[in-house]
């Protein structure tokens, strides 16, 4: 039966969100094309209709991912204005956050994962990370631009081996600490390189 290119397209881009859902909960090699065509809902044979290898997928799937959080990132910027700072580090720090990877930020879900992968999907990471450096610069203090650069990436960094962190102890209490200890640090103007 022939697919028309509306459903075509359809079924890619239910496929790109379903693999970045998936790879952000499994990573990249946690689950396979069978499965994951399964989960979308699709055949396995369609898989190569649509994209040359895993990889292909992945790369799509991890640029996906990475726009959809940097358009939640410039949203809360836009709207909170004085406060995005503090509102992104409430939400990115968070339990709600913490406890659903598929659906939260491809930077702490992939980050170590996409190390291990090709060249093509790490620039796309690096690509999408670019747009979260940035918004960040725009919002945390500094006396010039490269001291607010300085302040951005230390401030990313903090926030995403936070989350990393309290996703991976097994004890409630101290992912809680952790949570809380990063949002209280990071939030403070001196911590973010003032």
């Amino acid at each position: 039966m022939r697919v028309s290119k509306e459903q075509a397209a359809e079924n890619r881009r239910r496929v790109v969100e379903v693999a970045g859902a998936l790879f952000r909960e499994r990573g990249f090699n946690g689950i396979g094309v069978a499965d994951l065509m399964k989960e979308a809902g699709l055949t396995h044979g369609g898989f190569y209709g649509q994209f040359a290898s895993k990889e292909d997928l992945a790369v799509e799937a991890c640029a996906h991912a990475m726009e959809v959080a940097a358009e939640r990132w410039r949203g809360t910027a836009e709207t909170k204005g004085d406060g995005a700072l503090a509102a992104l580090l409430d939400s990115y720090l968070s339990t709600r956050h913490r406890d659903h990877s598929g659906a939260g930020c491809p930077i702490a879900a992939l980050g170590v994962d996409v190390a291990r992968q090709g060249g093509v999907v790490r620039a796309a990471f690096t690509r999408g990370l670019r747009p979260f450096l940035e918004g960040l610069v725009r919002l945390v203090p500094g006396r010039s631009a490269e001291a607010k650069r300085r302040a951005a990436l230390a401030t990313l960094s903090g926030m995403v081996g936070a989350l990393v962190l309290a996703r991976a102890v097994d004890d409630p209490a101290l992912s809680e600490e952790i949570l809380e200890a990063a949002r209280a640090s990071l939030g403070k103007p001196e911590a973010a390189g003032e």
